[in-house]
């Protein structure tokens, strides 16, 4: 079985907002008001849209795609389930991005 790497913690919306509230000079409310905006703003156009986009310049583009109805296994039971269609996000990343997540292994 292969070894799990240790993961670092994730970013948090809290932590977002303090990055907001320290490199902007905004108040706490003040951040936590953009970031929610941010997010609502993005939740918008990705669902409101059949096939809703929203691009980000430099750091990638998310998108709705259709995800067909298939037949999936339940590890526990081995029962089979119908999983029906439904609409899922994809995230695809700028050249831009990945270069920056791949410059340190370059070296």
């Amino acid at each position: 079985m292969a070894r799990r790497q240790e993961s670092k913690p994730a970013l948090t919306k809290a932590e977002l907002v303090r990055a907001v509230q320290d490199q902007v000079g905004l108040s706490h409310g003040q951040a936590a008001a953009m970031v929610d905006q941010l997010f609502e703003t993005i939740k918008d156009a990705l669902v409101d849209e059949a096939d809703g986009q929203v691009k980000i310049s430099g750091f990638g583009t998310f998108h709705v795609a259709h995800a067909a109805a298939r037949l999936a296994r339940n590890p526990r039971t081995m029962e089979d389930v119908m999983i029906e269609e439904r609409r899922v996000l994809r995230f695809r990343c700028s050249q831009l991005l990945r270069a920056a997540m791949n410059k340190e292994l370059r070296r």
